[in-house]
């Protein structure tokens, strides 16, 4: 008897192989690049909460105002592409109930128009593509991917600097859970503004160009562990103007313990990083899983029928007459 190797199990012990070999490339290669942030992301995230502002018509704060903060991020693919990293144009609206809606964004309270341009895997800043402000720290907007349980540097527009965001643990957002950071903001001189000198009480001069201070009574974050993607934030603003040099608030601009995330941007916040943690779970996890499992058991079927063999009978030999006498 002789042993030959079926096409099936030749087909099992290769298919097994590939599969094998195809499980470390998804968890170590192709996931890995699968982590990136888009460069064709259009957003847009809504804040609401209450606070006093004031109000130029009748120069003063008025307190218990509805407050809306829109938050726009639409990339630019065109630099995204000329400059490998993922640019983002960022447009925030600060209104009252009474510039909204407005025609023009313009025409809210506070219109801050800026560019973020981010390294695509670490999300950390590049300097480039016309990027303003120079933005700084480890995370804006979102984190980056694979948040781990300890503090980061979180770029607070307004401050015009870095806010030290501590892990807090978890927590859930419409059912769904996250990493929890916090931060505050102690009183900090952002700039100056010419301003009527009565608003500062300084009736006697015309114009005066105050300085502006800014802090936050409380930045809370709730993050996404894969992807980084803030799912609920929750801030605390407070604008003030000063006379120059003067240890004393004069006028009160924004002033609000808490503006949050709409319900309906927590839904959609939560809905995308749940397909995007999913998509990256899948390419890094479970197809790598599967496939070893898969590869190990046709891998081992197919060795044990190559080594069994399929058993075939030897074809019977013609006896040999060369050498029988011929009789005459």
């Amino acid at each position: 008897m002789r042993r030959t190797a079926s096409p099936l199990s030749l087909i099992l012990l290769g298919l097994g192989t590939f599969l094998l070999v195809l499980a470390p490339l998804l968890a170590w290669y192709v996931q890995p690049r699968a982590a990136v942030n888009p460069i064709d992301i259009d957003t847009t995230a809504v804040y609401r909460g209450t606070g006093g502002v004031f109000d130029t018509e009748e120069l003063e704060t008025v307190p218990d105002q509805r407050i809306t903060v829109t938050q726009r991020v639409r990339a630019n693919v065109a630099d995204s592409e000329r400059s490998g990293n993922a640019v983002w144009d960022v447009t925030t609206t600060v209104d009252t109930d009474k510039s909204l809606p407005a025609a023009d964004p313009h025409d809210a309270l506070e219109f801050i128009p800026h560019r973020w341009v981010m390294d695509r895997r670490t999300t950390k800043p590049v300097h480039c593509c016309g990027e303003k402000p120079y933005i700084e720290g480890e995370a804006y907007l979102k984190f980056p991917f694979d948040v781990q349980k300890r503090s980061y540097q979180w770029w607070d527009n307004s401050l015009g600097s870095t806010v030290t965001m501590r892990y807090r643990g978890t927590e859930k957002v419409q059912g769904y859970t996250g990493y929890r950071f916090t931060g505050s903001v102690p009183p900090s001189k952002v700039g100056t503004r010419l301003v009527p000198g009565a608003i500062v009480d300084q009736p006697g001069r015309p114009q005066v160009l105050a300085e502006e201070w800014y802090s936050n009574h409380g930045i809370e974050l709730v993050v996404d562990q894969a992807t980084g993607r803030v799912i609920y934030a929750q801030t605390g603003p407070k604008r003030t103007l000063r006379a120059p040099g003067e240890k004393q608030d004069a006028v009160v601009l924004l002033d609000s313990r808490k503006i949050a995330f709409t319900t309906d941007t927590q839904k959609e916040a939560v809905r995308q990083a749940d397909r995007d943690s999913g998509q990256l779970r899948a390419v890094g996890r479970t197809l790598p899983i599967g496939a070893a499992v898969a590869g190990f058991v046709l891998a081992v079927l197919g060795g044990v029928l190559v080594a069994r063999g399929r058993q075939r009978p030897e074809s019977p030999q013609a006896p040999d007459t060369s050498r029988v006498p011929v009789t005459m």
